[in-house]
């Protein structure tokens, strides 16, 4: 087995201990690993951890497809692809911009960070088997109400799957679970596929 499906290289994503409240994403790899256990409440109650950990944990499930696909000496699979996975999960780790939400209360300030939308539109791939999300960006002045703002996604998909439906799919997802939890005023959302996966 080669052991860079296994292990992929987390060194140089980008992240720094501050993004995830003094952790590393090598740390989160681990934990994930065994289980979560033993409990690391630092871990638990961070939400940058908990936004790399759940991406992480959906990558972790894709393990099994691609070990299958090298034991069955397929073509091997492109490595490069698990790096922009990985280095999307490092981007959604980071707080980013403030994003306002409408309050009636002028005492109140309600608003949502950029780097739990992105996990929004990370998750979105839960709907969409075959479809895993890369990097993701808010493009527009997500600080303002009302201002239009263009979602850009990178994805992967199996080989085999009809891209252009996969697509479409995600951008739907997408766009239902940001109309439902942001008041983002969303003027497009592109899905541009990257990468090709090979599985048996």
């Amino acid at each position: 087995m080669n052991d860079d499906h296994e292990n992929p290289d987390l060194r140089g994503l980008g992240l720094e201990p501050d993004d995830l409240d003094g952790h590393t994403i090598e740390e989160l790899a681990d934990y994930l690993e065994a289980g979560r256990q033993p409990r690391v409440a630092s871990i638990e109650e961070s939400p940058g951890c908990q936004l790399a950990l759940d991406a992480l944990e959906r990558l972790h499930g894709l393990g099994d497809a691609l070990m299958a696909a090298d034991t069955a000496a397929e073509p091997a699979v492109e490595e490069g692809w698990i790096d922009r996975i990985l280095s999307g999960i490092a981007m959604d780790a980071r707080a980013g911009r403030r994003i306002p939400f409408a309050s009636d209360d002028p005492a109140v300030e309600l608003a949502i960070t950029e780097g739990a939308v992105r996990g929004l539109v990370r998750a979105a791939e839960e709907a969409v088997p075959g479809v895993l999300v890369g990097r993701c960006r808010l493009e527009g002045d997500v600080t303002t109400p009302g201002a239009p703002v263009r979602v850009a996604i990178d994805a992967s998909v199996l080989h085999g799957e009809p891209i252009r439906g996969l697509a479409d799919r995600l951008r739907t997802e997408v766009d239902a679970r940001l109309r439902r939890h942001t008041e983002l005023t969303i003027a497009a959302i592109d899905v541009t596929v990257k990468d090709i996966r090979e599985v048996s």
